[in-house]
């Protein structure tokens, strides 16, 4: 399932201590819509072991500042609140999954 990260509740899953991926889009975003996708997927795949969810920028100023967005759709991957790796724009979703198993 994927989580949709608030500016309200980023620190209760960064808690948890799970890796994490978030993507960073806005509705109006086209290429953030053809991530969409690939996200999707990838919270089935690593559900239980990796946070998967997707952060409007649009609706949480807070969260998108606190990790320097500029460009959409912007993928982070963490280890706990560490920003291990990042990927900025759309690109193909093996892409997306070599980085995200590389949390594991």
């Amino acid at each position: 399932m994927v989580i949709d990260f608030t500016d309200q509740n980023f620190a209760d899953y960064a808690a948890q201590g799970k890796p994490m991926v978030i993507d960073f889009n806005a509705e109006w975003c086209g290429p953030c819509r053809r991530m969409a996708p690939v996200i999707e997927a990838l919270a089935q795949k690593y559900d239980g072991q990796i946070i998967v969810g997707q952060c409007n920028v649009d609706d949480n100023d807070d969260l998108a500042s606190k990790f320097g967005i500029r460009n959409i759709p912007a993928i982070y991957f963490l280890k706990g609140t560490e920003i291990v790796d990042k990927i900025i724009g759309a690109v193909p979703g093996t892409q997306v999954e070599e980085k995200a198993a590389a949390l594991l």
